[in-house]
């Protein structure tokens, strides 16, 4: 009958340390629209950002290896990996709580008492296994002792360990999140960087091609006034289109020059030189259309996303620690060995000794702290629930406005383009007019102004959808998921 009770016993002290007073987690509702507005949708194939990989969403060979530069550089990915593994040790940590932490010791205790007052009233216990010697001077006592024990272990009845150990967890799962996001935003840097390069370089090139059409303009006018078939005001004119190509040319330089060094510091390292920038900004092509009808649930696998639903899960075990707190709480102190009076003796037969104090505490009066303590953990939960949903209200809005600006920028370039045609002619038919004396120059510099600013705006429309291809590839969430390593 014992050893069914102490079987018994062992079976119910398994079961209430498997309990918690963790409230019953319901992943709040999305606070937005079941899918995206009309003007964001979007005709396409089947394949969307969110399966996709990066690899195949930016086939560009130099879009690739400046991607893998980047995620084995990047400072800023570095640091959210080794936050992923700080968070992984801390919860080790707590894990480590759950179970008793035993420790070998050893130790040899002397005292002395002067004369007149003995080991008993010097509040030793025990003195019968004491060694003592006396002198005029006084008593004096060895005690050698070694075994091995635990101190202070907690048995969990009411979940307060496991509570804070699930809270752990699931920060250390929200920082794994947080360093998938942060990959994630940089891909969508680096091919941003990327494009503002090409389109730097696109512009420079129609910048030198100006500039030398110009120059051709200036010196044919040149040539007119000494002739005497023009004015000085033509020839001033020409002159100032010459000095404005030429001070953007110097402005171009400058900023390509600025923005390979972003994408240097991006990638973490130089940009290889053999990295092509010739390539031109209208034939890059972006992979992955998105279908109609796709639902905002895609929403819940960004990582900033799982990130802050970690958060809150975490914020909701804390309140089962705190809830705990309320009731008794039962630890263990035990120790098994050795003792003698004598160092040679220490593990002679008879010397045993062991000592088991188990001891439970019950919260009476605590001024308030308890309460106050699960109010805060309930208000940090409340807390995590807004941030969570202001989380999913921005992942919603990033992704509306890139398609909606996707469809419209497709409809944008297309009049620009077509823009750029006429104006093309047009400066063709002023340059013509003017070479056969029927004009005089200023419609050429008109025209040549139009040229420009229209080759100019197609440059930075195309840059635009491109980089927006990189943001709703971003938005979405795609092509990182990955099989989280758990501690």
């Amino acid at each position: 009958m014992s050893c069914i009770r102490a079987g018994s016993a062992i079976i119910a002290a398994v079961l209430l340390t498997s309990c918690t007073l963790e409230p019953h987690y319901e992943r709040p509702k999305a606070p937005v629209a079941k899918t995206w507005s009309d003007a964001a949708q979007s005709s396409g194939n089947s394949t969307t950002a969110v399966n996709v990989g990066w690899r195949q969403f930016f086939p560009d060979q130099n879009m690739q290896r400046l991607i893998e530069i980047a995620l084995a550089n990047n400072r800023d990915l570095r640091i959210a990996a080794l936050n992923v593994q700080a968070t992984q040790a801390q919860y080790r940590i707590q894990r480590s709580d759950l179970f008793p932490t035993v420790n070998a010791i050893a130790l040899e205790q002397l005292q002395k008492y002067p004369s007149g007052v003995s080991a008993s009233s010097g509040g030793t216990s025990g003195t019968g296994n004491v060694g003592t010697g006396s002198s005029s001077s006084g008593q004096t006592i060895r005690f050698y002792e070694a075994g091995v024990g635990f101190t202070a272990y907690e048995i969990d009845l009411f979940g307060r360990i496991r509570s804070l150990n699930h809270e752990a967890f699931e920060k250390y799962l929200s920082s794994e999140e947080t360093r998938r996001s942060t990959q994630l935003s940089l891909i969508a840097q680096v091919v941003s960087a990327y494009l503002t390069v090409l389109a730097d370089e696109t512009i420079l090139k129609v910048t030198r091609e100006t500039l030398q059409s110009q120059m051709e303009s200036y010196n044919l006018t040149k040539r007119s006034l000494d002739a005497g078939t023009t004015t000085a005001l033509a020839f001033r004119q020409a002159a100032t289109t010459v000095d404005t190509a030429k001070a953007n040319l110097a402005q171009y330089t400058r900023q390509a020059a600025q923005d390979r060094n972003a994408l240097g510091l991006l990638i973490g390292a130089p940009v290889p030189d053999d990295i092509s920038f010739t390539v031109e900004l209208g034939a890059v092509n972006l992979s992955a259309d998105l279908p109609p009808g796709v639902p905002s649930e895609v929403l819940t696998n960004r990582p900033d996303v799982l990130a802050a639903e970690h958060a809150l899960i975490a914020a909701n075990a804390d309140i089962g620690a705190a809830r705990a707190a309320f009731f008794p709480s039962i630890s263990l102190t035990g120790q098994f060995g050795s003792a003698s009076t004598q160092l040679s003796g220490l593990f002679k037969a008879g010397s045993i000794a062991w000592s088991f104090t188990p001891q439970i505490s019950v919260p009476i009066f605590t001024g308030g702290r308890n309460k106050a303590s699960l109010d805060l953990s309930r208000i940090e939960k409340d807390i995590n629930i807004a941030q969570y949903e202001k989380t999913l209200q921005t992942a919603f809005r990033e992704v509306d406005d890139a398609l909606s600006a996707r469809r419209t920028l497709d409809e944008q370039l297309t009049a620009q383009r077509a823009l750029l045609d006429d104006t093309s002619q047009s400066y063709q038919l002023a340059n013509l007019r003017f070479k056969n004396g029927v004009d005089s120059f200023l419609p050429v510099l008109d025209a040549q102004r139009a040229l420009y600013s229209a080759q100019q705006s197609v440059i930075g429309l195309e840059l635009i959808r491109l980089q927006n291809m990189a943001t709703l590839y971003k938005a979405l969430g795609g092509g990182l998921r990955e099989a989280s390593t758990r501690p």
